[in-house]
């Protein structure tokens, strides 16, 4: 099958279209021929030699995809050869086929593209496990979400409008807060200008954010527990700001507050499923319902996945880049 390998650590041209052996279906598996792939910042990191994949997973990048299912391990009955899914991975994405576990195939929403449904398993996941399991969002509190014009920022927009709650976004350029206007975004910082706790905390007359969504790291914690509501959650997800910073302990015990770090992709398995579960339960039936819906940017061709990482690095893109078989 073609595959898009990474014979070197380097730029985006180090991303590069080979010829490599087909996976097969192992015990409770499925096969999928790959329609698109979803592009994730993750997929940057591991080209650049940061951000290996788990040990024993594929080499080749790529954490979601869309496709149909070509054959079934021993032990699955919950699909059928043929059925379009949408698939969580921990590599392998950036290819003709790739296998998965059953237990993070999603059946493809009524209602979408299967080419966009490549966008919808990273994004749900992250957002639902992240924001929803581990911070228990409520309806009627704030979520701040860093990067909201990002895939992971408008799908956490979208869902946290969807149960009630209110969102702040911080982005770069003003394409990108009008976007995340449109989708429920009340309060709209553009951080190469903006403060995002004074805009916040002016906002909603001081409260401050209940959530903290992160992709940003050591160059926000000090600001991101300042912002912090009483009983403030602050979920850390992504270090593009670096790793290492100096936590005020004394300002977070005094909000009650808590940090938490996460990861998907190196997730035990068992733990993936729940979330796959999870997701299919709460947020299938509102992309269904129309209330929820993949934001697309691009389509490029699997064998030209080095241009899908320039946009990606441009940073000027709003929602997903997918990578087309």
């Amino acid at each position: 099958m073609r595959a898009i390998t990474i014979p070197e650590p380097g730029g985006p041209d180090a991303l590069v279209p080979a010829d490599v052996p087909a996976p097969e279906a192992g015990p409770d598996q499925v096969l999928v021929d790959v329609v698109a792939a979803g592009v994730n910042r993750a997929d940057v990191m591991q080209r650049q030699g940061f951000y290996d994949p788990p040990p024993g997973g594929s080499p080749y990048p790529g954490l979601e995809v869309s496709g149909r299912i070509a054959a079934l391990g021993e032990g699955v009955d919950s699909f059928t050869v043929g059925d379009e899914v949408c698939v969580l991975l921990e590599g392998g994405g950036y290819a003709e086929q790739v296998a998965a576990p059953a237990g993070q195939v999603l059946p493809k929403p009524a209602n979408v593209d299967l080419v966009d449904s490549a966008g919808l398993a990273e994004v749900t996941c992250t957002v639902w496990s992240n924001v929803f399991m581990t911070a228990n969002i409520q309806p009627g509190e704030w979520l701040l979400v860093h990067g909201g014009g990002s895939g992971i920022g408008t799908m956490a927009i979208q869902l946290a409008k969807a149960v009630g709650a209110h969102v702040a976004v911080t982005a770069g350029s003003q394409a990108k807060l009008d976007f995340c206007r449109e989708l429920g975004a009340e309060v709209l910082v553009n951080y190469t200008e903006q403060d995002f706790d004074e805009e916040l905390r002016a906002a909603n007359n001081g409260h401050g954010a209940d959530v903290i969504l992160d992709n940003i790291g050591a160059k926000y914690l000090a600001r991101n527990v300042h912002a912090l509501a009483v009983n403030g959650r602050l979920v850390t997800i992504g270090l593009q700001g670096g790793r290492k910073a100096e936590l005020d302990l004394g300002r977070l015990m005094s909000k009650r507050g808590a940090v938490i770090a996460t990861t998907l992709r190196a997730r035990p398995a068992a733990e993936k499923a729940a979330i796959v579960a999870a997701v299919r339960e709460h947020v299938w039936p509102l992309i269904e319902a129309g209330r929820v819906r993949p934001i697309i940017n691009s389509r490029h061709p699997l064998d030209r996945a080095a241009d899908a990482h320039r946009e990606m690095e441009a940073s000027t893109h709003i929602g997903k880049i997918l990578l087309t078989s």
